[in-house]
């Protein structure tokens, strides 16, 4: 679905991305573990259409971004290292107004989502600012399986997690990946996910 060839990306002087080519299919997970500064969260920027490559080409199904970035953005969804929920809304408000914009859902199915990613029933009807770091993770992440999107670009989404979130993230990529979606995943310690196809990639300039 994705297909990436020889892309450039400079940044100032500093030239972060070397000829980067890979792709990626549906049901297959991408994992990034470059060291720190290498350009994990450049890469994903740049797919993501955050920064724009000086050099290269990036499809989606077929269709060059160059020219066409709209094609790509109905299929994404991106979580940085900020969770970009709203900090006076409640939880299930941040999911409610997020769902409205991409797609139609209900909130029985948001509340599904919350129980799959361990969120207790007592935050959600609260502000997010009054929440923890885990806990305003685990609602990002059901976020991103109510958008229904078929390519994940996550950077350190296990970040601020526990043992028993880590093993709900991991549950929520295998679930999406079975599903035929696909998903890149920067992060300094690989996922454990099983029963899919995973790449660990651990230098940029290995071919992928």
């Amino acid at each position: 679905m994705l297909e990436v060839s020889n892309l450039h990306l400079w940044r100032g002087d500093t030239h972060v991305l070397r000829g980067v080519s890979f792709t990626l299919g549906p049901g297959q997970l991408l994992q990034l573990t470059w060291a720190n500064g290498m350009g994990k969260t450049s890469l994903l920027r740049c797919l993501a259409g955050f920064l724009h490559a000086e050099e290269g080409a990036i499809l989606w199904r077929g269709t060059d971004l160059s020219r066409r970035r709209e094609a790509l953005y109905r299929d994404l969804a991106y979580l940085g290292h900020e969770t970009a929920l709203k900090q006076d809304l409640t939880v299930m408000e941040n999911l409610r107004l997020a769902c409205a914009m991409r797609c139609g859902v209900q909130p029985e199915q948001i509340q599904i989502q919350l129980d799959r990613i361990g969120l207790v029933p007592s935050a959600r009807d609260r502000p997010v600012r009054g929440l923890s770091a885990g806990q305003q993770r685990r609602a990002a992440l059901a976020r991103l399986a109510l958008w229904d999107a078929r390519l994940w670009m996550l950077d350190e989404p296990a970040s601020n997690l526990d043992a028993r979130g880590q093993g709900a993230l991991t549950t929520l990529l295998s679930t999406h990946l079975a599903e035929g979606g696909c998903a890149i995943v920067a992060t300094h310690q690989p996922l454990a996910v099983e029963g899919v196809q995973s790449r660990i990639w651990s230098q940029p300039g290995e071919s992928s």
